[in-house]
């Protein structure tokens, strides 16, 4: 019995594990599912290292089921969290599956199921904002939309966090490709985050396939991502010292 039970062989139910990156299932449809955790790791800790307290708001672009989400959601405060997804069965999934309906009572996260944020006509005075796998799949003319909107949403002190493929050359197409990726220069997005008050950087903080930039305001204090590694133990020392 014993060894059914905690038997580490056995995969557990319903995680999609045997199934590839973009096939119907809520943790599958959004990247490779034994990453699933791994990804979810990553986000929160890389927020947390740079500054991250339950009192900010946060924008998920692209929430999907809820991969960050489910650790952001409990962590931030009541209505802290809004999450952008045009698919809403994975919302609905990642809540079923991951966080559970009491706590969405709990916390009050705000959901938007579009493509955009025109809905969205004040700002919404974010202090982070994450595009984890986003920009890897968007030609040039929606990453200059997200990067329009993001800046108009984010507080003067804020900064958007997200992912590309780096390569020498750009992609030229143009729209939503999924699930294929595309690839830029950072000489590129840096141009682009320019064009609407962004300063680009890069970020040392190791993703499986992609690189990790900084887009920020200019009143961002970069102090924690700048000269050696992100790490956690610089921001605690920072914190305690506040």
């Amino acid at each position: 019995m014993l060894q059914q039970l905690f038997g580490s062989k056995a995969k557990p139910v319903g995680l999609g594990l045997d199934l590839n990156a973009g096939d119907n299932h809520y943790r599958a449809y959004v990247g490779p599912p034994k990453d699933y955790d791994l990804i979810s790791a990553m986000v929160f800790n890389l927020l947390t290292s740079i500054g991250l307290r339950q009192h900010h708001r946060v924008l998920d672009i692209g929430c999907g089921s809820l991969r960050a989400g489910r650790l952001l959601i409990p962590y931030l405060n009541q209505g802290n969290y809004i999450g952008i997804e045009p698919n809403k069965w994975l919302v609905d999934e990642g809540i079923r599956n991951e966080i559970g309906k009491d706590l969405v009572k709990i916390k009050k996260p705000t959901f938007s199921f579009h493509a955009s944020m025109n809905g969205f006509k004040e700002p919404l005075q974010v202090d982070y904002a994450i595009a984890q796998s986003i920009f890897s799949h968007c030609g040039k003319d929606l990453i200059q939309e997200w990067l329009s909107q993001v800046s108009f949403h984010l507080k003067d002190t804020g900064a958007l966090l997200a992912t590309f493929l780096v390569d020498n050359k750009d992609f030229d197409g143009k729209g939503w490709i999924y699930p294929e990726c595309v690839s830029y220069r950072p000489e590129t997005l840096a141009e682009i985050a320019s064009e609407f008050g962004l300063n680009f950087e890069m970020l040392d903080w190791a993703h499986p396939r992609q690189t990790w930039a900084l887009f920020s305001k200019e009143k961002y204090d970069n102090s924690l991502v700048k000269d050696g590694p992100i790490s956690w133990n610089r921001f605690v020392a920072k914190a305690v010292n506040e």
